[in-house]
């Protein structure tokens, strides 16, 4: 039995396990994919109060070692279905391992990658959704990147380093990352950049040799050279499992405010999950403490 179990252990879930641990109520953080979450693909992190750079890794590292500091426990698994027990008011989260109990919970699931819908999408080897984890595979090769925000522009600066052209693919009429990123793709005579072409067809048999752009002004469609592609066009939240707990946006984003509170009592939504305008690893952790204080008052009757 918990005070707080926590699902997701990005950098909301982790903050919200700092905070449950200072107020000594016990945590468990729940995460099905690596801890640290979607910051940890982060080649370099510049956006952080306190740090004028670092990896994600490294950011991650450092956030998980404070929840230990804190007491926090953490267990490795998905979480599938979510229970409330209506006599009690316990909740139980339940994984492939095993089901936890808990007073409240905090949503901290985050979100994941976009992916394309393109034939043969996860069958052709050379289509990727990390340059962190994959660039190196593609030293001295031509690679293309699918995406034009900050993500995007972060992969294409690291690929930049490694390949010997990177090409960036916008469906929109421009980039919309940050100018600072815009700024340093833009001294790096192996960048280019094509916008308003939206990718129909991937070429190659078991391995990528190229794709099909089609205009988005009609003029027609072009074939491009690429050993590699990395995806980089959002995320889809992933809230599915807590659907009867917490009110979703059209989108799927858990539909709550600042408040990180939900329809159902005890149960909190924080981060990448949740309906909000910036998603930043700063704005997550903000949610991890809202999130996490919220729930404190809950388990001791004040909220």
């Amino acid at each position: 039995m918990y005070d707080i179990l926590i699902i997701g252990g990005g950098p909301a879930g982790l903050t919200a396990a700092v905070y449950a641990g200072r107020a000594e109520k016990s945590a468990l953080v729940i995460e099905k994919d690596a801890f640290g979450g979607q910051i940890t693909h982060s080649p370099r992190v510049e956006n952080i109060p306190g740090f004028v750079s670092l990896s994600g890794n490294e950011f991650a590292e450092k956030l998980v070692d404070q929840a230990i500091a804190q007491g926090a426990e953490f267990e490795s698994g998905e979480v599938t279905e979510l229970r409330r027990d209506p006599e009690t008011g316990l909740f139980t989260a339940v994984t492939e391992f095993g089901e936890y109990e808990g007073r409240a919970v905090i949503i901290a699931s985050g979100a994941k990658h976009r992916e394309l819908g393109l034939a043969r999408e996860h069958e052709i080897e050379g289509v990727s959704y990390c340059a962190v984890c994959d660039g190196a595979f593609y030293k001295g090769m031509e690679v293309g990147v699918v995406g034009g925000g900050n993500s995007a522009l972060q992969e294409a600066v690291l690929l930049s380093g490694l390949c010997k052209k990177v090409t960036i693919f916008q469906d929109l009429p421009a980039l919309t990352g940050e100018k600072k990123l815009q700024e340093e793709l833009s001294e790096k005579d192996n960048v280019e950049v094509i916008c308003g072409v939206h990718g129909t067809e991937l070429l190659g048999d078991r391995e990528l040799t190229g794709v099909v752009l089609r205009k988005l002004d009609g003029s027609g469609t072009a074939e491009i050279p690429l050993q590699g592609l990395f995806v980089a066009i959002g995320l889809l939240p992933q809230n599915e499992p807590f659907a009867d707990y917490i009110d979703l946006n059209p989108w799927g984003y858990a539909d709550s405010d600042e408040s990180c509170v939900t329809k159902t009592p005890g149960v909190f939504a924080a981060g990448d999950c949740r309906s909000k305008r910036i998603r930043q690893v700063t704005t997550a952790a903000a949610d991890g403490a809202v999130a996490a204080l919220k729930a404190i008052d809950f388990t001791e009757g004040r909220g």
